[in-house]
């Protein structure tokens, strides 16, 4: 078949899945290791019999319902083409809302900032690419995923320290002039799990207790001992979670609390500032 014809092909195979369109071209360029202007420039070019062998293993993996992203190792988050693996979660277009959230509120000195959290490394890496004279440290629990994370920021020569722990744990004593995370913060019985990428990315980065709020309240806790005064921490969430971390914020004692929306239209980001002391009520808490 002609490349024309294996475009026409793919589409149709892959016609019950969200983008069948974007998905065949992906992988048309993938295989041939082309970008898309060859699919386009040379529709008569026939592949090899190799390269049609690993277009219908592909397909067949994608029909299946196993992501992209995952079948090409790559997806691109702030422009940056980004490694991943099923270590990690797939970066998603939405949690660029947190990279123009933080742009717009970090000062314009030279600042300190982590990713909790990191996966791919997307947010920090995100952040470095815009701001390199900051100081980016990301921490990651998963080795591999650190592991990942680290490969990142070597091959675009991003100066992002990763370090492997649980949260705050690597950050014994350093205080940042922001915070930001993409926690896991969906509820184990949530049927969205059993349903579309999800199911392949790992339920650690994904599901949390407390009907998915643990991480959540737990991180808007602990940033108050890690903010420099005046510090922003910015979380990624659920849709039906907005309420519920801008009252956790502020039963904290943060101040300046902003709910942001999804391209959907949904409420996804919760940021907010910490004033530089805990009241006698927080210190207790």
């Amino acid at each position: 078949m002609t490349l024309a014809q294996w475009r026409q092909w793919l589409r149709e195979q892959l016609a019950g899945g969200e983008s069948p369109a974007v998905d065949a071209d992906v992988l048309l360029c993938h295989v041939l290791a082309k970008p898309r202007s060859f699919l386009l420039a040379w529709p008569e070019y026939e592949p090899t019999s190799a390269e049609s062998k690993r277009l219908t293993t592909l397909v067949a993996r994608r029909k299946a319902g196993e992501p992209v992203a995952y079948l090409t190792g790559e997806r691109e988050f702030w422009s940056l083409a980004l490694e991943v693996s099923p270590a990690t979660l797939i970066p998603r277009p939405d949690t660029e809302i947190i990279i123009e959230a933080a742009l717009a509120r970090l000062p314009a000195r030279p600042a300190t900032l982590v990713d909790l959290g990191t996966g791919t490394g997307a947010i920090a890496l995100a952040l470095k690419s815009e701001r390199p004279a900051d100081t980016v440290l990301a921490v990651e629990y998963n080795p591999e995923a650190a592991a990942l994370a680290r490969r990142n920021a070597t091959r675009l020569e991003l100066d992002v320290e990763v370090r492997q722990g649980s949260w705050f744990e690597p950050l014994a004593g350093l205080r940042f002039d922001m915070i930001l995370s993409n926690p896991p913060y969906i509820d184990a019985a949530d049927p969205h799990l059993q349903s579309g990428d999800v199911r392949f990315e790992p339920a650690s980065a994904l599901v949390a207790e407390q009907q998915g709020m643990a991480d959540l309240h737990y991180l808007i806790g602990q940033s108050r001992e890690h903010l420099e005064p005046g510090g922003w921490l910015l979380l990624e969430h659920g849709w039906q979670q907005g309420a519920l971390v801008r009252n956790d914020f502020l039963a904290q004692g943060y101040q300046q609390i902003e709910t942001l929306r999804d391209y959907g239209g949904q409420e996804r980001i919760t940021l907010a500032q910490w004033p530089g002391r805990l009241n006698a009520e927080n210190e207790h808490q």
